[in-house]
């Protein structure tokens, strides 16, 4: 189909062209609307057009972290490791958008400033970076529960001469760290990641942690298309098996329970899932610890791993620096990595705890910590997350009808039917927003779950006549509170101890609240079935010759 890139006015306009966004384009097309896509990069991957820092790679199985909509693809396309690094799923998502003709639905280079809603005329306005001004009917955000990368506000930054980057905005162009002191801040996901890669060709790396994470062997290996056919051949089982698990993907849960086991083979057990290097096995699939419910569980994996720590980082100092505690195991993102703590017996590899001497201030060739400590350094990289879930959707100023914006809607923490529309804001959507499963399972999973609700949700409103979607206060509130709930009864409660971006307590200012959803996505599943088969309760659908309540 060939759409004009260019149209200012369109049914339905999608921001960015991750994963997310390519299949909302695709679905759009499948119902004939005018779609368009604007992405502010300057090809299509999302994360990971963004992600380029060394060592940056996936944490699901690459076989599993792959598209649904193209069986073709899943028979053809040859994943060379395990865990698929950021420059072959970069060319993968660049393969997906070839062969589904994407581009001339896109533009590229891009940027969304603004939308809002004309409840006269039912149409949204969006305003891009360029001044243009496109009308839509509906507007998708597809933008990603992790890209708006947040760089933290260390004083004498801009007093630092020499090179800094954020893992999340790395250069496109190479940028040569051989033979050059480094210092890294932050130990999350990106920083377990960059630390060893880095680590292997620069003269010095001093790390700053603030919270240390459990991090598990990635265990990552080549793939060949033997190791790869057995899951090729039963793509549409396994697909279907991961809408139906909690995470997304199509494990099957250990019925050990760990509590009841003899010391010895517990043991045996646990090695044997952390030697495997599956992120979801070790810590969540017990028959005890399913939904993360079980403290008593929770201790004896996370003490595993505490042990774990000791036997690898050689200097009793820097192993309890690095070892977590005061939080359960599971409440934040699990990190996989390879080589992380054994970078730390590296002889150009320096640990700072920033907890006991936090980051005072940069300076012209280093920092200095509040302990008067200094540290030289030649380049700085900044691992230190995003504004995660809601960072990317409050970014754009976002108005509904009265002049009122989603980030004065979401002050006192975020609010969302399913996850997917906000009340007082019609017509828009937000794909794995908050209440949503999102970032507790395989994205592609909850994103291709999301899009397809949407969708069909677009095609029952035009079905009835229908001109306008909008979520019920009512209903909204009874959700939010269901999602507080199921958080409540799990150790997720707790996440606020772990400095977790999961309730946004790693952004100074932002109201903590866990914001995706715990119950699972199988769980979230049925309910999306049930709500549609119900004529889409909770949604109002009114304009055209609508105009009736589905809530």
């Amino acid at each position: 189909m060939a759409q004009q890139q260019r149209a200012d006015h369109v049914d339905v306009l999608v921001v960015g062209a991750g994963f997310a966004g390519m299949y909302q384009l695709r679905k759009a097309r499948e119902l004939g609307l005018r779609v368009r896509v604007v992405e502010r990069g300057d090809g299509v991957g999302g994360t990971w057009y963004w992600n380029r820092y060394p060592g940056a790679r996936c944490d699901a199985p690459s076989l599993f972290y792959s598209v649904s909509y193209r069986p073709d693809l899943d028979q053809e396309w040859h994943w060379s490791e395990r865990f698929a690094g950021q420059a072959e799923i970069l060319a993968y998502m660049r393969e997906v958008a070839r062969r589904e003709e994407m581009a001339s639905d896109i533009s590229f280079g891009t940027s969304v400033v603004g939308a809002e809603w004309s409840p006269e005329n039912g149409t949204w306005t969006v305003t891009t970076d360029a001044g243009e001004r496109i009308a839509a009917r509906y507007v998708v955000l597809a933008t990603g529960c992790l890209s708006q990368s947040r760089v933290p506000g260390i004083p004498g930054l801009e007093r630092f001469r020499g090179q800094w980057f954020h893992t999340g905005r790395w250069p496109h162009e190479p940028v040569e760290l051989a033979g050059r002191r480094v210092a890294v801040v932050g130990t999350g996901s990106t920083g377990a990641q960059v630390i060893p890669a880095v680590a292997e060709v620069a003269a010095q790396v001093t790390v700053f942690q603030r919270t240390p994470k459990f991090v598990l062997p990635a265990r990552n290996r080549p793939m060949s298309e033997a190791d790869a056919r057995p899951v090729k051949d039963a793509y549409p089982a396994l697909r279907a098996a991961a809408r139906q698990r909690d995470y997304g993907m199509p494990t099957v849960p250990i019925e050990h329970r760990l509590a009841e086991m003899p010391p010895v083979e517990r043991e045996a057990l646990m090695e044997r899932m952390y030697e495997d290097g599956a992120l979801a096995s070790f810590v969540y699939s017990y028959a005890d610890h399913l939904g993360l419910k079980n403290q008593a569980v929770n201790d004896l994996v996370a003490d595993f791993v505490r042990r774990k720590i000791r036997e690898v980082v050689r200097d009793p100092g820097t192993a309890e620096a690095l070892t977590p505690y005061g939080y359960p195991i599971g409440i934040n993102r699990i990190i996989l990595s390879t080589g992380y703590y054994e970078s730390f017996n590296r002889d150009n590899v320096v640990l700072h705890d920033a907890r006991t001497d936090p980051i005072a201030e940069l300076t012209e060739t280093g920092l200095r910590t509040a302990g008067d400590a200094e540290y030289s350094f030649d380049d700085l990289i900044f691992a230190t997350g995003y504004d995660g879930i809601t960072g990317s959707f409050t970014a754009i100023d976002v108005r509904d009808g009265s002049g009122g914006t989603l980030k004065e809607a979401w002050a006192e923490g975020p609010r969302a039917y399913l996850g997917l529309q906000v009340a007082g804001f019609p017509n828009l959507f937000t794909i794995t927003g908050p209440g949503s499963p999102s970032v507790l399972a395989n994205v592609i999973t909850t994103i291709e779950q999301h899009v397809e609700f949407v969708t069909d949700l677009i095609a029952h409103a035009h079905e009835h006549g229908a001109e306008v979607v909008e979520a019920d206060a009512a209903a909204e509130e009874k959700w939010m509170e269901h999602v507080a709930d199921v958080a409540q009864n799990t150790l997720f409660r707790h996440a606020a101890k772990a400095n977790s971006w999961y309730a946004g307590a790693n952004v100074p200012g932002k109201r903590v609240v866990f914001m995706p959803y715990a119950g699972g996505v199988g769980t979230f599943d049925a309910i999306l079935t049930e709500v549609a088969a119900d004529g889409y309760r909770g949604f109002r659908l009114s304009g055209g010759d609508g105009g009736r309540s589905a809530s």
